[in-house]
């Protein structure tokens, strides 16, 4: 089976405690718990960002260490917060050092999970200030293409893992949703996005593109299971 559930926004390295905010209370033992009633070593789980609160990986070696001991394969991808993030080979390199066998990383490839070829990229958001939004949209749009070829090399159905939403309070990022568009991606999932601003983006559709929302405190914790496109359509 495939579950995605994003933002865990873990701390167990850093002094950033979730616990403070509304919904997040004893957040951590009660992810290990459900995960762990939910999830076993057969599954995999695709996190689409903002993973840990680190700066560094040095930092994150906890965060890390809590999620390789949860059951399954745990497929990470890059969120705004996620300062720790360093180049592939760095990072593959400490997962290795560090025992982490069953963390893998999103970045410009594709993963196969059944009958799903897990694809994607950070994205960017609408309320995100940079000098040049143009060339950080340029590069993200790349980066989702060639993931999402190398989804498609996979076979299966390639479905994005984005951190930022695509289509948000009214507005779409057409340097993004034109990529979906051209593959023909009809399912997207996503984060970033908590608490009352959430109510509206549990699952909706854009121009035959289905998104969901998968922050942890949206789904109470709860991986959310991504069903074959055959049974998704049933529903």
């Amino acid at each position: 089976m495939l579950y995605v559930l994003s933002d865990p926004h873990l701390s167990f390295g850093a002094e950033k405690p979730m616990d403070i905010f509304s919904g997040w209370a004893n957040y951590t033992e009660r992810l290990r718990e459900i995960w762990s009633a939910v999830v076993t070593d057969r599954d995999t789980v695709v996190l689409p960002g903002d993973i840990s609160w680190a700066m560094d990986l040095n930092g994150a070696k906890p965060d890390f260490a809590f999620l390789d001991a949860l059951p399954g394969t745990k497929i990470i991808g890059k969120g705004n917060h996620d300062y720790w993030w360093a180049t592939m080979r760095k990072m593959e390199a400490f997962l290795a050092e560090n025992g982490f066998t069953s963390l893998k990383l999103l970045f410009n490839n594709a993963y196969r999970a059944d009958d799903i070829a897990v694809c994607g990229t950070r994205g960017w958001f609408f309320d995100e200030a940079t000098e040049d939004v143009e060339k950080v949209l340029r590069r993200e749009a790349g980066r989702l293409r060639t993931s999402i070829e190398a989804a498609l090399a996979l076979g299966g159905e390639p479905v994005a893992f984005l951190h930022y939403p695509v289509v948000y309070d009214g507005k779409v990022c057409e340097e993004l949703f034109s990529v979906l568009k051209e593959y023909g991606v009809k399912r997207c999932y996503f984060g970033h996005i908590h608490g009352d601003r959430s109510g509206r983006y549990n699952d909706y559709e854009y121009d035959g593109v289905r998104f969901f929302l998968t922050s942890a405190d949206c789904l109470s914790f709860c991986p959310k299971k991504v069903d074959s496109l055959r049974r998704a359509q049933q529903f």
